[in-house]
């Protein structure tokens, strides 16, 4: 059955949904460090949905308040080499959602690289940017992306127009150069090991959420911008998207809550 083929209705069977955010969002085609789809189980059918960025406890606290039948994340559970015992802060949390019957629906790298509800292609959207291609040339799941700007534009202003859009205050490390951005790539969260790729491609600009030390001597060297703009925020908007297309989709009751995280 393909995505296309789901009926509408006020409620649904939660296997029926994840099944097609499944399909939807080709988990079986991508390797990824966790689970995708269904991490908890809980309410057999679902008509109210919280969706957020990650399964914290303060998001996990909303969708009880709010009597939420489901929590739909892109940060969840039970991260490759993360400890197995269930202890501390993750007990806490997996046994909230089971007493209360809350269904746990996390997709991780799937809702990175989707086309067009992923969180690539909704910061692309929001800061104007053309979509070209993946930035590994010849793979269609590439975390990374390439586009262009209808118009070059310089550092200092694309750095107001990030600050504006995400209402974060991003870090801009540019070039002696400090040439004009035409060309740019990006990938939302913690993708700032994608930037020397890009620099090999000959591309003006990298964008992603994170920093490490290794990225100003790599702008410096390789005559590259690079823009941090926060993880939580780069990452804000895959999750909104998908919410908002369940509930136009099947009329369930989505809301997404931002649990605001500086990083």
């Amino acid at each position: 059955m393909s995505a296309n083929d789901y009926k509408i209705e006020l409620n649904m069977k939660t296997q029926a949904l994840v099944n097609y955010l499944d399909e939807l969002l080709q988990v079986s085609q991508i390797k990824d460090f966790c689970p995708n789809g269904l991490q908890v189980q809980g309410e057999e059918n679902i008509s109210k949905i919280i969706s957020g960025v990650t399964a914290s406890q303060a998001l996990i606290d909303r969708a009880i308040e709010s009597n939420a039948d489901a929590l739909l994340v892109h940060h969840g559970y039970f991260w490759k080499n993360e400890p197995a015992p269930l202890t501390g802060m993750k007990y806490q949390r997996i046994k909230k959602l089971i007493d209360n019957n809350i269904n746990l629906i996390a997709y991780h790298l799937p809702l990175d690289i989707h086309h067009e509800l992923g969180n690539n292609a909704q910061l692309a959207k929001l800061l104007g940017i053309e979509v070209t291609g993946p930035l590994e040339l010849g793979n269609p799941f590439s975390v990374s992306v390439q586009g262009q700007f209808a118009k070059a534009i310089d550092g200092s202003a694309l750095t107001n127009q990030i600050n504006n859009v995400l209402s974060r205050d991003c870090l801009h490390i540019a070039p002696p150069s400090n040439k004009p951005i035409k060309t740019v790539a990006w990938c939302t969260g913690g993708g700032q090991g994608y930037i020397e790729l890009a620099a090999q491609q000959g591309i003006d600009a990298f964008i992603s959420g994170e920093v490490s030390e290794q990225t100003t001597h790599i702008c410096h060297e390789m005559d590259i911008h690079f823009f941090a703009a926060g993880h939580h925020a780069t990452e804000r908007y895959g999750a909104k998207a998908l919410g908002e297309h369940i509930a136009q989709k099947f009329e369930l009751d989505v809301t997404f809550v931002d649990i605001n995280n500086p990083v």
